[in-house]
C-alpha cells in the first residue's frame, strides 16, 4: 500500500483526475497552506489533496453572526468540521497539483490546480496551521469491457449535449473531438454532467473505469430523458463552448 501525507483542502465539490480546479484562497488556514506550497521549488510538484465535505462547512465563520449573534467565531485548521474531522469528509478524494499559486496584495491567493491521482483518506491531522492527511493512492483499474463502454458513454454524452442545447435554445459548439481513452472519458463525463455532490462522489470512488462508465451510461440516459420531457432545466455552460479538460 502506497501512502503519502499531504495538505488537505476540503471543498463542497468533487475533483476528478485530469480536471482543472481554480481556487480563490482567502481563509488564513488555507493561506498558510499556499505559503508553504510556494516554498517548494517550481520544478517540483506542489501537491495537496482535495476531499468533498460530507458534513461541515467549506468556509468557517470569521465573525459573530448567523445563526447566533453572540457566537464566538470558530477558528483553527479544523474549524467547521467537528471534533473528528475525518468523519466530516468523504473517504475518497483526489490529489491536486498546483500549477499556479499567485499571492494577491491583500494576502489571499489565486490558485490553478489539476487533479492527478485518486486517494483514500486514512487519517487527518489538525495539529498544524492547516489540515494534513495520510492518504492511500488508488490505482485506476480498467475493468471489463471499458473500451466498449467508453464508446457507449461518448454516444450518450453527445446525445445529452444535444438535448441540453435544444432545451436552452443554444447551438451545440463543434470544438475539439472528445477523448477516447476510457479512464479519461469516465472522468470528463463525470465532471461535465449536471450532478449533485453525492452522485459525483459515487463516480469518483467507483472500483474501476468500467464500473464508472456503466454508472454514467445509466445517469446519461436518465438525464437525457428528463431534459426531453422538461426542457426548462437550469442553464449550463456545457453547451456554450468546446468540451475540454481545461
Amino acid at each position: 500500500m502506497t501512502t503519502v501525507r499531504l495538505p488537505l483542502f476540503p471543498l463542497n465539490s468533487v475533483l476528478f483526475p485530469g480536471l482543472v480546479l481554480p481556487l480563490n484562497v482567502f481563509e488564513e488556514r488555507y493561506r498558510a497552506m499556499m505559503r508553504d506550497l510556494l516554498k517548494i521549488a517550481e520544478d517540483e510538484p506542489r501537491r495537496f489533496a482535495v476531499v468533498a465535505i460530507r458534513d461541515g462547512h467549506e468556509v468557517s465563520p470569521t465573525a459573530p453572526g448567523m445563526p447566533d449573534q453572540t457566537a464566538v467565531p470558530e477558528r483553527g485548521p479544523a474549524a467547521g468540521f467537528g471534533d473528528d474531522p475525518v468523519k466530516a469528509f468523504h473517504t475518497v478524494g483526489c490529489i491536486a497539483d498546483a500549477a499556479t499559486v499567485r499571492e494577491r496584495a491583500d494576502g489571499s491567493f489565486e490558485v490553478l490546480a489539476t487533479g492527478t491521482t485518486r486517494v483514500r483518506l486514512l487519517s487527518v491531522d489538525a495539529s498544524g496551521p492547516y489540515l494534513t492527511a495520510e492518504l492511500e493512492e488508488l490505482p485506476e483499474e480498467p475493468g471489463e469491457e471499458a473500451g466498449a463502454l467508453a464508446e457507449g458513454v461518448l454516444r450518450a454524452f453527445r446525445q445529452y449535449q444535444k438535448r441540453l442545447a435544444g432545451a436552452r435554445e443554444h447551438s451545440l459548439s463543434t470544438g475539439a473531438d472528445l477523448p477516447d481513452e476510457p479512464a479519461v472519458v469516465s472522468y470528463l463525463v463525470a465532471a461535465a454532467v449536471m450532478l449533485d455532490v453525492p452522485a459525483r462522489q459515487s463516480l469518483l470512488q467507483a472500483p474501476d473505469t468500467a464500473s464508472r462508465l456503466r454508472e454514467e451510461l445509466k445517469l446519461l440516459r436518465t438525464e437525457t430523458a428528463i431534459i426531453r420531457n422538461l426542457p426548462s432545466l437550469p442553464a449550463s455552460e456545457l453547451t456554450r463552448g468546446p468540451t475540454s479538460l481545461n
